[in-house]
């Protein structure tokens, strides 16, 4: 009976669990969960913030998905190290674990630059997992002053989900703009006031320089008080058990089309990866909840001796703030086709007669279309493309596409 441990309890864990029992029902499977809390949706935890949602209805998977998949599960529980040779994983606790194969799915951590004072302040947070928003909302009232640094996805989430709860919000970047990794300038300024208009407030092009204990005295001159501080600056992809064993490993761990790395028997998944970019040709960490889930599966299936591959793995982003939706996809390379209304942009961008990305923001568009044809590269030629442009819809492929791919959609 083959023996598989994955190490992390994330989405990537659960499709990689999914994958393996599509081939094998009936090897052992051992997870390590370093939370103590069944897989849940952690886009979510902003929503649990707000009231609109609950740690039972976060979950990924229903309540018997580790009995029904026959997997044991290590709640609180870390991975130590990993010994090739002999295939065991060593958690923190001095548990062993023998394996004959082996997958990664340990996700990210919190990134916290070197900044003075740190240590001053008394209540310092994250906002990555069911954890941080359960201590977030104990440690904040009505009367909270709350400084959110980072203005990337991670802190403006954090910040509608506190928007409401708290007195104050004061949210500040080094960029120019908000979501700066995802949106131009114009795109960022529309997000902006409208997440202003409910109250918060940003410091952006600015950085702090010095914490003394509740103040933050900031480059520009400015000073915010405070009485929970929140640090979303960005997130590291968690490498250490392979690259402690020698295993190939750059911004994440290197793994091709059947979530293989380095080291035979050891797969990984999710947001601690690097793959191809197929948008643009780079290899570079793509941290977002589809592209886990399907890796996860893949990693899986090949883990189980079956045949897969997810060698479509692109960036995008699909969120929403205060109603405001924005969606982003690919790479923002080549011609630029553009509606614009008051309250709306859309962006699309075109090359060698592919849809290379996408941006959305105040749209209501059939985004999975556009997705879909960057994923596969679908020739321009062969869909009309100036139906697409106005609207994403399926009438702009031909009938016998249609027919094949989105059935039961028209």
């Amino acid at each position: 009976m083959k023996r598989y441990v994955i190490v992390g309890n994330g989405v990537a864990a659960a499709g990689c669990i999914e994958g393996i029992r599509s081939v094998d029902r009936e090897g052992e499977i051992t997870v390590l969960s370093e939370e103590k809390h069944d897989v849940y949706c952690r886009p979510l935890i902003s929503y649990y913030l707000e009231g609109k949602t609950d740690p039972e209805r976060m979950r990924y998977r229903d309540p018997d998905f580790y009995d029904r998949m026959g997997c044991r599960v290590l709640y609180g529980s870390r991975a130590a190290h990993i010994r090739p040779e002999s295939r065991e994983v060593e958690a923190e606790d001095g548990t062993v674990l023998p394996y004959d194969a082996l997958c990664l799915a340990t996700g990210s951590t919190p990134f916290v630059p070197p900044m003075e004072g740190l240590d001053s302040v008394p209540r310092t947070f994250s906002f990555m997992t069911l954890d941080d928003a359960l201590a977030l909302e104990g440690a904040t009232d009505k009367t909270s002053r709350v400084f959110i640094v980072g203005a990337g996805l991670i802190g403006l989430k954090c910040a509608e989900g506190l928007c409401g709860r708290v007195a104050e919000i004061t949210v500040c970047d080094l960029a120019d703009r908000v979501l700066s990794s995802i949106l131009d300038a114009e795109c960022a300024g529309m997000v902006q006031k409208h997440l202003e208009k409910h109250g918060i407030r940003f410091l952006l092009g600015d950085s702090v320089r010095q914490f003394k204990g509740g103040t933050a005295q900031m480059k520009s001159g400015a000073v915010v008080d405070y009485d929970v501080l929140v640090l979303a600056v960005g997130v590291r992809a968690n490498t250490g058990l392979l690259r402690e064993i020698g295993g190939e490993v750059g911004r994440g761990i290197a793994v091709n089309g059947r979530m293989e790395t380095s080291v035979p028997g050891i797969w990984a998944a999710g947001d601690c990866t690097e793959s191809e970019d197929i948008s643009c040709g780079t290899r570079r960490v793509l941290a977002i909840l589809p592209n886990a889930v399907m890796q996860g599966r893949t990693a899986g299936v090949n883990m189980a001796g079956g045949e897969a591959a997810f060698d479509c793995a692109i960036p995008m982003n699909s969120i929403g703030f205060f109603g405001l939706h924005i969606m982003t996809a690919g790479t923002y390379d080549g011609d630029m086709y553009e509606e614009k209304t008051e309250g709306s942009v859309k962006r699309l961008f075109t090359k060698d007669d592919r849809l290379l990305g996408f941006i959305l923001v105040g749209c209501e568009e059939r985004a999975g279309i556009y997705t879909a044809m960057i994923r596969e590269k679908t020739p321009l030629s062969s869909v009309n493309f100036d139906i697409l442009k106005k609207k994403a819809t399926t009438f702009a492929f031909s009938r016998e596409i249609r027919r094949k791919k989105f059935e039961g959609m028209v």
